[in-house]
C-alpha cells in the first residue's frame, strides 16, 4: 500500500522490450530510494506498483508486463525521463495522503493548465467508466501524487474530466511541473468508491439457496 506522497524523483536510465514487445525491462535510477529494499520488493513508479528483480546501489530494474503497458502510461516512457517514486508504507507509519494500491485504473489527459499564481489550475480528462468515482473534494491519485479533487464535470457531460490545484512545491518535487498539455498520466481512483459501488450491487434479500442455484 501507498500513500501518495511522492518521496522523490528518479530516472528512466533503460526500457528494454521483449521479442514479442508485450513485456519490459525498466532500469532506473532511484536515488535514496533502494535502502532496506530487497529482491521483490515493491516501489511505485509514476503511481505504478512494481517489483524490484534487481539492485544495484540506486539502479533497479523492474519488470513490466503487457497487462501495465496496455493500461498505463509506463509504455510511454523514455530514457532520461524523470520518474515519481514512493516506497510502500511501513506498519505504524503516517497516512498523509489516502490509500493508494498502486493499480491504475486508466489514462487521463491534460487538457487545461492555468497559473493562477499562488497556485496552478489543471484539469485531466478521464475515461467516462472512471468518472462516476470521482467527486468535489474527493482523492485521486495521479501518476502516484494523492491530490484532492477541486471541481468535476457534469455527470451528462459526454466529456468527462475533474480539475485539481496544485501548489509550487508539488510542482517542483514531482513530474506534474513537467507536464503539459496533452500529456498523458496514470489515474487510480479512491479504493473506497469502488468497494462501496460493489456492495451496493448485490441484492441482500436474494436467499443463500437461490445463490446456490
Amino acid at each position: 500500500m501507498f500513500t501518495g506522497i511522492i518521496s522523490g524523483m528518479g530516472r528512466i536510465e533503460s526500457v528494454a522490450p521483449s521479442p514479442e514487445k508485450d513485456s519490459v525491462v525498466l532500469e532506473i535510477s532511484a536515488p535514496n530510494h533502494t535502502e532496506n529494499l530487497d529482491l521483490g520488493g515493491s516501489i511505485a513508479i509514476n503511481g505504478v506498483c512494481l517489483t524490484a528483480t534487481s539492485i544495484t546501489g540506486d539502479v533497479l530494474s523492474l519488470d513490466v508486463m503487457g497487462e501495465t503497458l496496455r493500461h498505463t502510461t509506463i509504455g510511454e516512457l523514455a530514457v532520461g525521463e524523470s520518474i515519481n517514486l514512493e516506497r510502500c508504507v511501513q506498519a505504524g507509519g503516517r497516512l498523509d495522503g489516502h490509500v493508494v494500491q498502486g493499480h491504475v485504473d486508466g489514462v487521463g489527459t491534460l487538457i487545461e493548465h492555468e497559473s493562477l499564481g499562488d497556485w496552478d489550475r489543471f484539469r485531466f480528462s478521464i475515461p467516462y467508466d472512471l468518472a462516476k468515482y470521482v467527486a468535489k473534494k474527493g482523492s485521486i491519485a495521479i501518476d502516484g501524487i494523492s491530490l484532492t479533487i477541486t471541481e468535476v464535470s457534469a455527470a451528462t457531460e459526454e466529456n468527462q474530466w475533474f480539475e485539481v490545484g496544485i501548489i509550487p512545491t508539488t510542482l517542483r518535487e514531482t513530474t506534474l511541473g513537467q507536464r503539459i498539455v496533452g500529456s498523458h498520466v496514470n489515474l487510480e481512483v479512491d479504493v473506497m468508491a469502488k468497494y462501496a459501488e460493489r456492495l451496493g450491487s448485490f441484492n441482500p434479500t436474494v436467499s443463500n439457496e437461490e445463490k446456490a442455484v
